[in-house]
């Protein structure tokens, strides 16, 4: 069953997260990850939504997600996001096919 990313970010240092940009599709791809959203527009239906820069990515489960998050290749561009966002991030399990 499919195992979603969901990141809330507000970039604090652009040029910072660009390097993370640039290096973080590949390793995602190696755990047959892939974006459903990418930090697009946001329109607001309901409420207050609280999102800044939204991700959203889908892996084939919970254990693959799980691996790319805690992955030695992650680490490095985990820190560079870290010091370039604030915001928040989970998984999330998606409902049997």
């Amino acid at each position: 069953m499919a195992a979603y990313l969901i990141a809330n970010i507000t970039v604090q240092d652009p040029a910072g997260f660009e390097a993370y940009r640039a290096g973080v599709p590949a390793v995602i791809a190696r755990f047959g990850g892939r974006y459903l959203a990418r930090g697009g527009a946001i329109e607001a239906k309901e409420g207050e939504h609280g999102l800044n820069r939204l991700v959203i990515l889908e892996f084939p489960d919970m254990a693959a997600a799980r691996a790319f998050y805690d992955s030695p290749d992650y680490a490095p561009l985990l820190a560079m996001r870290l010091a370039s966002t604030t915001g928040s991030l989970v998984l999330v399990e998606g409902l049997p096919a």
